[in-house]
């Protein structure tokens, strides 16, 4: 299978489809797609993650509960997929019994094999990550999949028994043989007074990227800009972006 990543803040991945070949994503992922290319959607991931377990694997680890296949006809075809936040897409190609850590969106397609299950869960206080919790998903192969990071991506190789200290927020992804555990500030002020209390101890040997985006981060910024009244009536996600834009602007 062919693919183009097109854009830089705001990527698409273009997968170009040859004859019966197929790419599977998870539900609503989608952004366009050419005559001649079928949809199916379903708690499956065609050669992946099957049926209502393979659902309820994929949903802990932050991913949808239903997975869209897009199968190609004699002809090809071709299948798009936006990016919907700042970010790069990278392409991982996980040979079988490898497999990645993945912040809990950052899956965005793959070819029939990818496997998803919950990789990390861990409760990180109230409000932490919007009350979502810290979570990982595990994508395995064998498979070509294709991962979305937000902001700008910085990565890091570490050797046997290096060690990195990241906030839960900036983990995009990493290789299976890194050992992370969650782990608090020390000292008392800097806990109180420092802005970060819980961290991710990530040691070696393995492969890191971080991601220079949080989404938590995002919002606590926006927020002073946000009308209430406005946030409240004005419909989803679309109300509290214009209110957001409405709110900058008149500032």
């Amino acid at each position: 299978m062919q693919h183009n990543i097109h854009g830089t803040t705001l990527q698409v991945l273009e997968c170009v489809l040859a004859a019966n070949e197929s790419v599977v994503g998870e539900s609503g992922r989608m952004s366009w797609m050419s005559a001649g290319v079928e949809m199916t959607t379903s708690t499956a991931f065609t050669g992946g993650s099957k049926g209502v377990w393979g659902a309820v694997k994929r949903v802990a680890g932050g991913a949808t509960i239903f997975a869209s296949n897009f199968q190609a006809g004699p002809s090809g075809g071709v299948v798009s997929f936006a990016s919907n936040v700042p970010g790069q897409i990278l392409p991982v190609n996980i040979a079988a019994g490898e497999e990645y850590m993945v912040h809990s969106h950052g899956f965005l397609a793959g070819t029939p094999g990818v496997q998803l299950s919950a990789g990390f869960q861990q409760t990180l206080g109230v409000g932490f990550f919007g009350g979502e919790g810290f979570v990982l998903q595990r994508v395995a192969g064998p498979a070509q999949t294709w991962i979305q990071l937000q902001g700008e991506v910085i990565t890091y190789d570490l050797q046997p028994g290096q060690m990195l200290f990241v906030h839960p927020g900036h983990i995009g992804m990493f290789t299976g043989g890194i050992q992370m555990k969650i782990t608090t500030i020390k000292g008392l002020k800097n806990k109180i007074f420092g802005g970060e209390f819980f961290l991710c101890q990530l040691t070696g040997p393995g492969k890191v990227w971080l991601q220079s985006l949080t989404l938590a981060g995002l919002a606590a910024d926006i927020a002073p800009y946000l009308p209430q009244q406005e946030a409240a009536t004005s419909g989803g996600a679309g109300g509290l972006l214009s209110g957001a834009i409405g709110g900058i602007l008149k500032s």
